[in-house]
């Protein structure tokens, strides 16, 4: 079911998307216009446009090229975009980054850091209220009567990192729980989990939970944190591999140079999912700082249905 959806946004994200491949990029490999991809589920897309504008501006006034945004309603649906050469540049979790890189498709640029170094957060597995569930170890003795969702196929925080942990304890998702789904989303997991729609859900505090609370979308009382993980480090900005590596590299200083050159662009952004700001800025990632992330998918035997 889920193969056939994804063709379908597939689908329609390249009727939607399209444009014409022999004028995608001129004879040095630098675009003519440039596409940035991003992942915003139909309830957050306006707000997300509006933050992204003013980068969107900048951008374009730096580069002196047309700057358009799209948006994918999953990260796979990101990834495919970019792997079809449908978009330039990509903001993915990191997760998705790693299946793109995979196929060769993108190559990192920066990543939010805080006093110079790439910010982290964690992934956590929640409980509903209703559930009952206070423990890991009450996980373990009840996991066949329990339903679990997770949020994206393609995100760390809210699938594979939740996934391989549990696999770590003898809990296969698909195995041992009585149900286990795809809420589409970080909010439609945790909003189901608070509804006691779901009894366990998998999403990300930093950028999850505390920005629900913060909104007033849900109670702190309404789940139970069971679990909470190591640092995973921040999503990345990434750029299309077949790119010519000096337009990349012109791009990839611009963020660099954002806070001090535009903080307002900057601002705008980042305050969708962190408070304070102060001392935050674009830094270079490295391929290499996923690596951690690549020995838990590797350890997972059936991520078929996202690759």
């Amino acid at each position: 079911m889920l193969s056939k959806l994804k063709l379908v946004l597939f689908v329609l994200l390249m009727g939607l998307f399209s444009c014409n491949q022999s004028k995608d990029l001129d004879q040095n490999g630098n675009p003519n216009k440039i596409i940035i991809a991003i992942y915003g589920s139909g309830d957050n897309q306006g707000s997300l446009r509006k933050a992204l504008e003013p980068t969107r501006q900048h951008l374009e006034n730096k580069l002196n090229k047309p700057v358009s945004l799209i948006f994918g309603t999953d990260y796979t649906t990101i990834i495919e975009a970019m792997v079809a050469k449908k978009a330039h540049i990509a903001y993915m979790s990191p997760f998705s980054y790693i299946l793109a890189k995979r196929k060769n498709a993108v190559t990192p640029l920066v990543v939010v850091g805080e006093n110079g170094k790439s910010t982290i957060y964690h992934s956590i597995i929640m409980s509903s209220k209703k559930s009952g569930i206070t423990s890991i170890e009450q996980l373990k003795t009840q996991s066949k009567n329990l339903s679990i969702c997770f949020s994206d196929p393609a995100s760390a925080s809210g699938h594979l990192v939740p996934r391989g942990y549990l696999n770590t304890i003898g809990l296969d998702p698909d195995k041992t729980f009585k149900q286990s789904m795809f809420a589409g989303s970080h909010q439609a997991s945790m909003l189901s989990v608070a509804s006691g729609k779901v009894d366990i859900g998998c999403s990300t505090i930093e950028y999850g939970l505390n920005v629900m609370v913060q909104k007033g979308l849900i109670k702190p009382e309404d789940v139970n944190v069971i679990w909470t993980s190591d640092a995973i480090v921040a999503s990345p900005l990434v750029i299309r591999s077949d790119i010519n590596p000096s337009f990349a590299q012109e791009v990839k200083n611009i963020y660099l140079n954002m806070t001090k050159e535009n903080p307002n662009a900057f601002g705008s952004y980042i305050k969708t999912f962190k408070a304070d700001i102060n001392n935050l800025s674009y830094v270079p990632i490295e391929d290499s700082m996923y690596n951690g992330l690549r020995k838990i998918a590797e350890g997972i035997k059936d991520l078929s249905e996202i690759k």
